[in-house]
């Protein structure tokens, strides 16, 4: 298990106003988290004060994930990778570019985003949760999971990361979000709207070691 960032880069691409999140008079932060628990238009394509404000395919944004990842990784044509909270798939879609003949697989709690997604990955991605995953055991080449575990309760967490560890082979990685000090914690509980695993960088190794994962994670700051 190591620590491996793959994803602060794109995360700090992005702009945020945390007290206009909090503080938005039409979408309070109560409304808009019930909007987005809902993982439907809303969440992804709705009012950006809501969530992402559109989620569309921007080309080249995840291709560096990609191919940071497939080089880290030795990906190679004809491996097979689970992406665990999939989203839309563009990371998938990506990955696919970078290393022609990689075989992809997605699995997320969105039944929208999954009829959403990029269209040349869509037949590859379905509708499942990350604590029961519907694939036998050492079934994945990789498995990566991104800012996905953190909207789980502690509850789940266990079962999630127990699951990930179950259908991968050697090469698994996870990015969560997390804090290391009250500013992030405060900007964290600003900003998110799913977010229901609030942990600082120690607690989530706990959790990892807890559960028995054995792959690589990072995590995303809120700074």
């Amino acid at each position: 298990m190591a620590y491996i960032d793959f994803i602060s880069a794109n995360h700090n691409k992005t702009k945020r106003d945390y007290l206009a999140r909090v503080n938005d008079p039409e979408y309070p932060k109560a409304k808009a988290a019930a909007l987005a628990k809902q993982w439907g238009f809303d969440y992804w394509d709705g009012d950006r004060r809501i969530c992402y404000g559109g989620y569309r395919y921007m080309e080249g944004r995840w291709e560096g994930v990609a191919r940071a990842m497939a080089e880290h990784y030795g990906i190679k044509a004809g491996d097979k990778i689970l992406d665990v909270g999939c989203g839309k798939g563009f990371l998938l879609y990506d990955l696919t570019k970078v290393v022609p003949g990689v075989q992809v697989t997605g699995l997320d709690i969105s039944k929208y985003a999954v009829e959403n997604a990029k269209e040349e990955v869509r037949s590859r991605l379905q509708v499942g949760n990350a604590t029961a995953l519907p694939f036998p055991d050492r079934s994945f080449d990789l498995v990566i999971s991104i800012t996905t575990l953190h909207n789980l309760y502690c509850y789940e967490l266990e079962k999630a990361l127990r699951e990930i560890e179950r259908v991968g082979k050697k090469n698994k990685y996870i990015c969560v979000e997390s804090y290391r000090n009250e500013e992030e914690k405060a900007n964290l509980l600003y900003w998110q709207v799913t977010c229901e695993a609030f942990n600082t960088p120690k607690e989530w190794e706990w959790w990892f070691k807890h559960a028995g994962y054995t792959g690589d994670y990072s995590f995303i700051y809120f700074e």
